[in-house]
């Protein structure tokens, strides 16, 4: 069956740096654009970043772009997404997810992706 994995979470001070990464296994990783969610307490799941299957194409959230980078190893079906200058504001429990692309595709919204999973927290603190 389809699993996401992630990993890399963790607590660190304003400012600091962290990668994420997830391990996908159980489809055709390279088939399917990959991107990185968040949500934060009482908050909507939020769209990070997200990549095309390739890895050409990049997206990001206004809130996180120059700060955060996207990135996919196809042969190693895994996904990364390294962190740099993070803020309080970021804290959050960060997922991955899969998504089938398709003419209906909106980037960065939770609709599009299928596949999703269990979550990294990651907490910054000022």
């Amino acid at each position: 069956q389809v699993q996401l994995v992630e990993s890399g979470g963790g607590s660190v001070q304003a400012g600091g740096s962290l990668e994420l990464s997830c391990a996908a296994s159980g489809y055709t990783y390279s088939s399917y654009r990959m991107g990185w969610f968040r949500q934060a307490p009482g908050k909507e799941r939020e769209g990070v970043a997200e990549i095309s299957t390739g890895g050409a194409s990049t997206y990001y959230a206004d809130s996180v772009k120059g700060r955060f980078t996207i990135s996919r190893d196809n042969g190693k079906n895994t996904l990364y997404l390294q962190m740099n200058g993070l803020k309080p504001e970021d804290s959050a429990m960060y997922y991955c997810a899969a998504g089938r692309y398709g003419p209906t595709w909106y980037a960065l919204r939770p609709q599009s992706y299928n596949y999703w999973g269990q979550g990294t927290q990651v907490t910054v603190s000022s």
